[in-house]
């Protein structure tokens, strides 16, 4: 049929062409319509051809953008519908997700910064990578356990069942867009986090874990869920405070409330674990609207303040009953290293206004005391820091004092230029001793803590390296204040470390040995909420978690600045009516017993 339709078309062309030409002005007038015209002229064909072809392409190309055109309108319109969907789930009460957390969430998805180093790019994939697999693993062997032991494939309650894991990692999920992973865990502390158990529990250690990372994730998402159980923990810790100089036990009881110290302390509290709890029960009271939890922590340091000393250091050990200084060490390491952190950080939180000013002035006071503590070693003249006994000086200095380089470049910003630079560089010269506690041993991994003897520089002590983010954690700070690459670099080094020496086909483990590379059989569960989410917010935009609007917990818990307006300054608390004004525009047990 369709050949049939053609000679007739073809036989009517032809009757018409013959009766152009008995016309001579027909001819004239036609000429150029008539295909034998072209056939005499090639030159004249080609050219028509080649417009033809031209012509073709203008149209292709027009059709093809208006496709393109039509698709990208269906994908926006599909977001609308999406986004018009979620919203209407917030109101009818179906999400735990907040409107404005949607919405800036979405908005963050659809950003792209053309600017970035594509090897940043391809090092936060390889980062985040690593967090898939040690969730994954956690996920399949210890799901719902406080820790996984990789080696054994099995999960241990090491924090009397909180699921400290899955709590601590929970920001690390949404900050990496682990969209998926951070539904599942959300169910889990929905329907199976329970705190009424009979367990004595770390006052210090459930604060910044299990409360930090609750009160972190409702910052983040929205999902008041999250702040719901962190009230419930926070009401369950808030007896160890009740003591006669509010400086708390550092031991409770989850079921009871019975508060009291660990016996080899000789009934003293640690100075890490009773100042430590600040930003967080702060937070909750800026949050909630209750003053009760603020009053508690502000107390604390309302009792230290009174007789803190001229160099502002003060040693592990205080009498909870008198609120006295035990005779006992000084430092900057395990068990007196986030009490320091916090005062600062605590004025950060309260955007340095006056009601947090004495905060600072505390700090500051305490730098004082850093300072003079401060040794190099020979040959190398490496900066450490020492331990301080009585009038003695200990040439030691902990891993974990390695978060002081951090500190002391997050709070340089706060002196007068000329101090300022100084600070900055003491804090640089900080950083390079502890990236070299991990350069100077055969798995290019840290030891625990190391001695400092004239003429050998620097000689590791305790051998064991359990995963610990506090050098990771100074090269972010700096980093982020100075812009240099130099500690993108060092950071990558120490990554690369951790996944030649402590990634196994179920997790990431520690090391027994950092000389030997023995593997232990734990997987902490700060690896995930610190270790990883420094080493990725190492090789991610100033943006994201941006220093000018969240302050890190002592577990790496982004907590979301909010200006501190105390009706009377100086008063300690918080107003039920207060209103919460936001920055504008998104350590650890075994310090000394197992973190």
């Amino acid at each position: 049929m369709l050949q049939s339709f053609t000679v007739s078309i073809a036989a009517v062309f032809i009757k018409f062409w013959g009766k152009m030409a008995r016309s001579r002005s027909s001819i004239s007038k036609w000429r150029f319509l008539n295909p034998a015209y072209y056939l005499k002229r090639p030159k004249r064909l080609a050219s028509l051809l080649i417009l033809f072809v031209c012509a073709t392409l203008v149209v292709w190309d027009r059709q093809t953008l208006v496709h393109e055109h039509e698709e990208e309108v269906s994908k926006l319109n599909n977001e609308v519908t999406r986004l018009h969907n979620m919203l209407e789930e917030l109101k009818t009460g179906h999400s735990g997700v907040g409107t404005e957390n949607v919405i800036e969430q979405s908005n963050e998805k659809m950003k792209v910064d053309v600017s970035e180093d594509p090897i940043d790019i391809e090092r936060r994939g390889k980062v985040k990578d690593a967090m898939i697999h040690a969730w994954s693993s956690y996920e399949k062997y210890a799901w719902g356990h406080d820790e996984l032991q990789p080696q054994t494939k099995n999960g241990v309650d090491s924090f009397g069942g909180l699921g400290a894991t899955l709590v601590d990692a929970l920001d690390t999920l949404y900050i990496m867009g682990l969209d998926e992973q951070f539904q599942k865990a959300r169910e889990w502390v929905a329907e199976s986090l329970d705190f009424n158990k009979n367990y004595e529990a770390s006052v210090f250690e459930t604060t910044i874990r299990v409360v930090g990372g609750l009160l972190s994730a409702y910052d983040l998402s929205g999902d008041k869920l999250f702040l719901e159980k962190a009230k419930d923990i926070a009401d369950r810790l808030l007896p160890a405070w009740d003591t006669p100089s509010g400086i708390p036990f550092n031991i409770i009881n989850l079921a009871n409330g019975n508060p009291h110290n660990p016996g080899w302390t000789g009934g003293d509290s640690i100075l890490a674990d009773s100042g430590t709890e600040q930003l967080e029960f702060i937070a909750l009271s800026q949050r909630t609207g209750d003053p009760k939890y603020q009053q508690k922590v502000e107390n604390v340091i309302t009792e230290l303040n009174k007789t803190f000393p001229d160099d502002g250091l003060l040693p592990i050990y205080i009498n909870p009953h008198k609120g006295s200084r035990s005779y006992s060490t000084i430092t900057f390491g395990a068990m007196g290293d986030s009490f320091y952190e916090y005062l600062l950080k605590v004025w950060i939180q309260g955007n340095k206004t006056s009601p947090v000013k004495h905060y600072r002035e505390m700090w500051e006071t305490s730098m004082i005391g850093l300072e003079s503590l401060v040794r190099k070693t020979t040959p190398s003249s490496f900066t450490y820091l020492c331990e301080k006994i009585g009038t003695s000086l200990i040439d030691k200095m902990d891993e974990l004092a390695c978060f002081a380089p951090g500190m002391i470049a997050l709070g340089s910003s706060g002196y007068a230029p000329d101090e300022a630079k100084k600070f900055l560089s003491l804090a640089e010269e900080l950083a390079w001793t502890c990236y070299n506690f991990y350069q100077s041993t055969p798995t290019k991994l840290a030891g625990e803590n190391y001695f400092f003897n004239s003429g050998q520089d620097m000689s590791v002590g305790t051998s064991w390296n359990i995963l610990r983010p506090e050098t990771v954690e100074s090269l972010f700070y700096l980093w982020r204040l100075t812009g240099n690459k130099t500690y993108q670099e060092w950071g990558w080094n120490i990554f690369q470390a951790f996944e030649k020496n402590s990634r196994t086909d179920s997790g990431y483990v520690g090391l027994k040995d950092v000389n030997t590379g023995v593997k232990d059989n734990m997987m902490q569960s700060f690896f995930l909420a610190e270790t990883l989410k420094y080493l990725y917010l190492l090789f991610s935009p100033s943006s994201v978690i941006s220093l000018d609007e969240w302050v890190f917990n002592t577990e790496a818990h982004p907590i979301r600045i909010v200006t501190r307006h105390d009706h009377t300054e100086g008063k300690l608390g918080v107003s039920n009516g207060d209103h919460l004004e936001t920055r504008s525009r998104a350590r650890r047990e075994g310090r000394f017993h197992g973190n």
